[in-house]
């Protein structure tokens, strides 16, 4: 059975950007830092699993703050999968013709529609936005976050505005990654 799933890397104080985030500095100031386990190439056979994982996604929900300033991943995520952008604006016109990209405002479409085409396989969930909105929908079914052994300070948190509303989590998993990441998986109870 599919799962929604976000994949977030985190600072240990809960950044998952640095400050100063703009259309040129996506992650913020030193943001590039939680992707270090990640980027050029994972290294180790923890990150390396964990890269596969989300590699093996059958379709992407992620919000405008993410995909844009990403470059749109240039049309594609990963694998030609299908990729929804939610957003109360039209896509911009460098990505208006990719045939893989679609732009709707409405996240219970955007999640029932990425869930249809990712068929048997999960959906990769990015943004912080999205993420509080699709666990306070009740529309995400697994947090996956590669917790990075850095303070960052200040920037963007991913749980900023939950509300108030406590939600239990059973943790999935625990892995210990090369370069200090913990990858922590917890399914979000109902």
């Amino acid at each position: 059975m599919s799962a929604t799933v976000l994949y977030m890397s985190m600072s240990l104080d809960g950044f998952i950007a640095g400050p100063n985030i703009r259309p040129d500095n996506g992650l913020g100031d030193n943001g590039q830092r939680l992707h270090d386990w990640i980027i050029p190439t994972a290294e180790g056979v923890v990150n390396r699993q964990i890269v596969d994982e989300l590699m093996a996604t059958g379709a992407v929900v992620a919000g405008r703050r993410t995909f844009e300033p990403a470059g749109g991943w240039n049309g594609d995520h990963h694998g030609e999968v299908p990729i929804y952008i939610l957003s109360r604006h039209p896509a911009p016109q460098w990505a208006a013709n990719w045939p893989l990209v679609h732009y709707v405002s409405n996240l219970d479409h955007a999640m029932r529609s990425a869930r249809e085409a990712a068929g048997d396989r999960d959906v990769l969930v990015h943004g912080s936005s999205i993420a509080q909105r699709a666990i306070a929908g009740g529309l995400l079914d697994e947090i996956e976050i590669h917790l990075m052994p850095v303070l960052l300070g200040e920037g963007l948190r991913l749980f900023e505005h939950l509300g108030v509303r406590q939600r239990e989590l059973e943790r999935v998993r625990v892995l210990e990654g090369h370069g200090g990441v913990t990858h922590l998986r917890y399914r979000i109870r109902r």
